[in-house]
């Protein structure tokens, strides 16, 4: 099956990237959580309830939702750092590009592992830049702002959509759609791919000119 796919392109400074991407994948996130199932037989189940908090960011004038999960917030933490690092360590330059995937599984004769087939894609495209000063700085952090709210608000309508997702098992299934490790809710399967290149940072005034163009095309 051909996996959606979404790409986002999105230009700023290097200390902003962790919360950008975070903002982004934690809205994608909450929509494709559900709480816990509990099973009473095969078929039959009831789901849990998925509890939310309010994030605000230190250096992007945004706040956004992610599910209350501390071992949710721990993975996309974690796979969101890796990336960062590894874009940032040309001092601030380059550009990459990090992915959500979202797959299901599908159950293979022994002793070969299950077939993954993602069914779901969502990339962000970062180019990093270097401001000359502070009104650089906080021009900057307001458009990524803006940009970022146009994004959740895509997200939603996206997900508002009656688009495929894989239908609930029955419960000897629920490892091959759900990723049923976390103790609070229960994500569709899941995983980050990510990609670096390092290059020379644009110019501000190419870089905004980039950004303005972005917000006015959404």
């Amino acid at each position: 099956m051909n996996a959606r796919s979404q790409v986002f392109d999105l230009t700023m400074e290097g200390r902003q990237v962790d919360e950008a991407v975070a903002s982004i994948f934690h809205t994608v996130l909450f929509h494709r959580c559900l709480g816990k199932y509990m099973y009473t037989g095969d078929a039959q189940y009831s789901i849990g309830t998925v509890g939310y908090t309010d994030v605000d960011c230190d250096f992007i004038d945004f706040t956004y939702v992610c599910c209350t999960s501390d071992s949710l917030q721990r993975t996309v933490k974690r796979a969101i750092n890796v990336f960062s690092e590894k874009l940032r360590s040309n001092e601030g330059c380059g550009s990459g590009q990090i992915s959500l995937e979202f797959f299901k599984k599908k159950k293979s004769r022994w002793p070969f592992t299950p077939e993954c087939i993602p069914w779901e894609v969502w990339t962000i495209h970062l180019d990093l830049i270097k401001h000359e000063n502070e009104d650089e700085r906080q021009m900057c952090r307001e458009n990524v702002a803006d940009l970022l709210t146009d994004k959740v608000i895509y997200i939603t309508e996206i997900m508002n959509r009656h688009d495929y997702v894989p239908k609930t098992p029955s419960q000897s299934e629920l490892d091959l759609i759900f990723d049923t490790t976390y103790p609070d809710v229960q994500p569709y399967l899941f995983k980050f791919v990510s990609s670096t290149s390092n290059s020379a940072a644009p110019s501000m005034g190419n870089a905004m000119k980039k950004m303005i163009k972005e917000t006015l095309a959404l």
